[in-house]
């Protein structure tokens, strides 16, 4: 037996299937009641999922409840989220929450037992809810085991068997069998019934198995209500090293109770009362049954993060022309000095820089192809383990195809950083597909984001570095093209602040820029120059949060006039940024130019593009000449 391995319980002895048959009616009735006290849930998905869970609750499972964080616990996700009736009461026969919390807090305000499951409870590692995203977290987790923590914990995954209709649990399977996972082992409770009728294969065991197996899992189809079939496949799971399973387990939806069984829509409602109290008596009533669960063997990740560590950033000379990506490539590899940072690539690495990582640190560097999802899935994974995880690709397809899993690493409040390369018309030949012009209003609206555009190498570098440390969802956009360093090596970036260019008593107007606008709205300040016109540049490079004081002073000492130029769609970019923080009655008469993208781009040399869009220096200082000509200074 290896290392990867886990030693799986004796066969289960009478007594203990006694003990296993009472807590699965147990968590079935507390299902029932927190749903039907609540008013609202999902008792039926419950129900054909608990003889599953009460055997791996039972039989399976080590997990210190009182450490939920110990780095040997075995991980336990629900990606079928709906199904929280189940999972609370599996916590309430562990002794972790009480019945009053239980019956009289589930989906009620204020209260730890939300209607999907979210870490501001201990035991859960991600919030689930938008189905097709545990397990692909859980491959993340399951890297972390294998690859980095090098511990034996396992990782086990509730799916629903609608949810296997995302290309994101394909996307999971095929990448958990690429790296091995024989940790993972994912359990398809398969009711047949969905929200609004039969799933696509229904009972149609031969067809999953085969799907699963063309993915590189071991696909295992039992009986899901027969306990001693559900043991013996979760001691077979243990016993593969090095390829994940995949259970397949017939169920019935709203199992135990004879009046719903595989009844069409029962989905996401609470039994009535009368309902409810004839099947809580039916299945011997209310239970106090408390299960001690096994405790993980003792151990150490392989792992020690070191937050100290010396991290030597390059240098660049100011001058130098530098693309931003490669700025970042630069950066990153530098930070594996850091031995809990880690980067994951869609297969674009030598084009975002990524790639250089691997040269140094190939350990900690893994390849998620073409597979956004998994790509964002996996570092939301990693960070469970405490890793700081970097995912990079393109901006256009790391933020659009993934954008679900992005928004609900906001909900987990999970500390992701993601490096969004070839933005904007800048990009020139490759055409409007390619072009993200959307991201930074993306990013903006997802919580706990943090949206950072530098325009040059040092200011990129030291925002990687700064993103290691920054709690919650960093990204940050950057060029594809090489533009000169502005700043020197020893000049500071800190979040929520900017660079201010060209400041004086007399500016008549200021030009806001971020990323490559930026060397435009520089260039332009330059015309307005040789005009007699003054005007102060602002490098908006922390884009959210945003620099507010800064921007209601130069309103103030600028006649209230600004132009903002921006590689991006209006709606939700700079502009915005710049408008949300002017605004309120403390703000002078403002006088604003906002200069973006305003139709659909084509192929093109990037100047052309940005002179084609409305957003080169040259429109910059147009804008601001009409500014200047059509508001009259202050008492002047």
């Amino acid at each position: 037996m290896t290392d990867d391995q886990k030693q799986a319980p004796e066969q289960m002895a009478a007594a203990q299937s006694d003990v296993v048959r009472s807590l699965a009616a147990q968590l079935r009735v507390d299902s029932i009641r927190c749903s039907t006290e609540a008013g609202s849930g999902h008792p039926t998905s419950s129900l054909s999922a608990a003889d599953l869970m009460a055997v791996l609750l039972e039989r399976h499972l080590r997990y210190d409840w009182d450490q939920p964080s110990l780095a040997t616990n075995d991980h336990l996700i629900f990606s079928k989220g709906h199904a929280s009736p189940l999972l609370y009461a599996m916590y309430r026969a562990v002794g972790v929450v009480d019945e009053d919390e239980l019956i009289h807090t589930y989906r009620q305000f204020g209260g730890r037992l939300q209607g999907h499951p979210t870490p501001v409870l201990p035991w859960v590692d991600v919030a689930t809810g938008s189905l097709g995203q545990g397990l692909p977290d859980a491959v993340g987790v399951a890297l972390a085991g294998r690859y980095l923590d090098k511990l034996p914990y396992r990782t086990w995954v509730l799916c629903g068997d609608s949810e296997l209709a995302e290309g994101s649990i394909w996307e999971a399977l095929d990448k958990a069998a690429y790296y091995k996972l024989g940790n993972l082992t994912a359990i398809v409770d398969v009711n047949r019934l969905g929200q609004d009728g039969p799933t696509e294969l229904q009972w149609d065991m031969d067809r999953y198995a085969r799907r699963v197996e063309a993915f590189g899992a071991h696909p295992l189809v039992i009986d899901g209500h027969d306990i001693a079939a559900i043991d013996d496949a979760f001691a077979q799971a243990q016993s593969r090293p090095d390829q994940p399973t995949v259970i397949l387990a017939r169920t019935i939806k709203g199992k135990g109770v004879p009046e719903v069984e595989d009844q069409n829509g029962w989905h996401g409602k609470a039994l009535p009362k009368d309902l409810a109290d004839r099947a809580v008596a039916a299945l011997g009533g209310p239970g106090d049954l408390r299960i001690k669960t096994a405790l993980p063997e003792p151990g150490t990740p392989a792992i020690t993060p070191d937050p100290h560590a010396t991290v030597k950033l390059p240098r660049w000379e100011v001058g130098e022309e530098v693309a931003t990506r490669a700025a970042f490539g630069a950066a990153i590899s530098a930070l594996a000095a850091r031995p809990d940072v880690v980067v994951l690539d869609g297969e674009v690495g030598n084009s975002t820089h990524a790639g250089e990582f691997q040269d140094v640190a190939p350990e900690r560097y893994f390849e998620m192809f073409i597979a956004e999802q998994q790509l964002v899935a996996s570092a939301i994974g990693l960070s469970v383990r405490g890793y700081i995880a970097f995912a990079a690709s393109f901006a256009a397809f790391l933020v659009s195809r993934p954008f679900d899993f992005i928004r609900m690493a906001g909900v987990s409040q999970a500390s992701i950083r993601l490096v969004g390369t070839h933005a904007g018309v800048e990009i020139g030949q490759d055409g409007p597909s390619q072009m993200a012009l959307e991201d930074i209003a993306a990013m903006r609206a997802v919580h706990t984001s943090t949206v950072l555009y530098p325009a040059d190498a040092p200011s990129t570098a030291q925002l990687i570095r700064t993103m290691a440390d920054t709690a919650g969802i960093s990204y940050l956009r950057a060029t594809r093209g090489a533009y000169p360093v502005i700043y020197g090596p020893d000049e500071e970036f800190p979040l929520g602040g900017c660079k201010v260019h060209h400041a004086g008593t007399d500016d008549a107007v200021t030009l806001v820029g971020a990323g490559v606008t930026l060397h435009e709205c520089l260039t332009a300040a330059g015309q307005l120059a040789d005009d007699g016109i003054n005007a102060r540049v602002i490098d908006l490079y922390s884009i959210k949060p945003v620099d507010a004081e800064s921007l209601r002073r130069a309103c103030r000492e600028t006649g209230g006039r600004i132009v903002v130029a921006e590689d991006h769609y209006p709606e939700g970019g700079i502009g915005s940024a710049v408008l949300e923080a002017l605004a309120g009655t403390d703000t002078p008469e403002l006088h604003v130019a906002l200069l973006a993208v305003q139709g659909l781009p084509t192929s093109g040399k990037p100047q052309e593009l940005l002179d084609a869009a409305g957003i080169s220096a040259r429109h910059i200082t147009a804008a601001a000449r009409g500014l200047v000509r059509s508001v009259p200074t202050p008492n002047g």
